[in-house]
């Protein structure tokens, strides 16, 4: 299972988490976040993904920042159209970038957009549906996703907390390839708590 914690900006926290055997790490680069990465922390990841999260953002700042942050995964918030994410992707080219799109959930309902994005796409963020594109520390009901039918896999997200290892382990869905971790595990907007992540990944890993 992919292990991805979101919302990293600080260099001594980020080396911490890494260390942590992580498969991947997201910056986010919406000025409006909490979790805001304004500048370039000290210490980017070297053992583990990438990921730069961005909502309806310019797609030259995009690529701007998959360069100078070296990003492997561009992982997309906001209401960006198929469209816009191939002309993301071909001025990436040469970076040879992943591409996520979240997808917002309440209901079964909301899983029918995701098949306009299965050609431009490599995986899917089901995420819970809030104020905010993300963040919101809340979850949905997971059983929804019983009803997805896609050809893409996908990360469960949303409100996913230190009491949940063991529904995580439980949890059963063909295309799922992983969960992502953010605003449930930190102790401050952008700070994560490292032994809450710690006991949570050892309870996930074990017998895995």
């Amino acid at each position: 299972m992919i292990i991805k914690v979101c919302g990293m900006r600080d260099a001594d926290n980020i080396r911490a988490v890494e260390a942590l055997g992580i498969d991947c790490m997201g910056f986010i680069f919406w000025p409006k976040s909490a979790r805001y990465v304004g500048s370039k922390p000290a210490y980017l990841p070297q053992n583990c993904l990438r990921a730069g999260v961005f909502v309806d953002a310019a797609p030259e700042d995009i690529a701007a920042a998959a360069e100078s942050f070296g990003l492997d995964v561009i992982q997309l918030h906001g209401s960006e159209s198929p469209g816009q994410i191939t002309q993301i992707r071909e001025l990436t080219a040469a970076r040879k970038l992943r591409f996520v799109k979240s997808i917002s959930i309440m209901s079964a309902e909301d899983l029918g957009v995701t098949a306009d994005y299965e050609s431009v796409c490599d995986a899917f963020l089901f995420d819970t549906k809030g104020k905010l594109p993300g963040g919101n520390g809340q979850q949905f009901d997971w059983s929804v996703l019983d009803s997805y039918n896609g050809s893409l896999p996908f990360l469960l997200s949303g409100g996913i907390s230190p009491d949940d290892a063991e529904r995580i382990k439980a949890f059963r869905a063909p295309k799922c390839i992983g969960i992502d971790l953010n605003s449930r595990f930190e102790t401050a907007p952008g700070l994560k708590n490292v032994p809450a992540l710690k006991s949570f990944i050892e309870i996930i890993r074990n017998n895995e």
